[in-house]
This record gives C-alpha cells, sequence and structure tokens, in this order.
C-alpha cells in the first residue's frame, strides 16, 4: 500500500466543540443533533461523515465515467448515515444509503456504479462493518 494524502484536523470539546482542519479550510462547530437532545444548530460527526462518503463515492464515480469516455454530467448524490447503539451499549454508523442522481451516465450507470463501490475509499473502509446501500435513479 502507498500512502497518498494525509488529513489532520484538529477536534476541541467532542460533539459540543469544534473541528478545525490543520489547512484552515474546515472550521466548523459541532454539536448534537436535537434526536440526541441537542440544540440542532450545529452539524455533527454522523453528517460530516456521509458528506465525506458521499463526496468521495461522486468523485470516484466521475473518474471512472471519464476513464470510459462516459460523460458523467452532474452528479448528485443524497446520502444518509444511522447512528445506532448496539446490544452492548456501543455505538456505531451502522447503515449508510447513497441516492445517486447521474442521469447522463445512461446505460453505464450500473456498472459504473458498481465499479465505483469497488474503488472509492470509503466503501473500502467501512466494507463489512457498515450496512451501504448505493441507489442509481
Amino acid at each position: 500500500m502507498k500512502d497518498l494524502y494525509t488529513a489532520h484536523v484538529k477536534v476541541t470539546g467532542g460533539r459540543d466543540g469544534a473541528a478545525v482542519s490543520s489547512d484552515g479550510h474546515l472550521a466548523i462547530k459541532l454539536g448534537f443533533p436535537k434526536e440526541l437532545g441537542g440544540g440542532g444548530d450545529s452539524s455533527n460527526p454522523e453528517q460530516l461523515f456521509v458528506a465525506g462518503y458521499a463526496a468521495c463515492f461522486a468523485s470516484t464515480l466521475k473518474a471512472l465515467a471519464g476513464a470510459r469516455s462516459v460523460g458523467p454530467g452532474p452528479i448528485t448524490i443524497d446520502a444518509a448515515g444511522v447512528l445506532s447503539v448496539r446490544d452492548d451499549g456501543t455505538y456505531i454508523v451502522s447503515r449508510v444509503t447513497l441516492t445517486v442522481h447521474a442521469p447522463e451516465l445512461g446505460a453505464a450507470g450500473p456498472e459504473l456504479v458498481t465499479e465505483a463501490k469497488r474503488f472509492c475509499a470509503y466503501s473500502n473502509a467501512t466494507r463489512g462493518n457498515v450496512e451501504t446501500s448505493v441507489v442509481l435513479v
């Protein structure tokens, strides 16, 4: 394996804190969602996780389409992640659903989505641990 990039982020205060990247491009207030007793007025780790997953998947899909000379056109992904608590009290993002809108992929779409599942870094990181559903609409 060859390392390509290392992301550095400093989080202060946990879920009721802030996250700042070493390059300063990410600076975000964190908070609990209303469903977990928070004010719901800040971003939370689950949102950041599914945003990263969706962005990575869209970029992977775009690159694969380009390699096949298929103009991907606009790609939009609606992402949802479910935070669950296991019977032993530990937490997990148990399910992720990516709903992919990429009409210009045409007939190549299903095969490209399948291939993107294999190449996407987040898909590889979660495989076998998080139930993931990718739906092309």
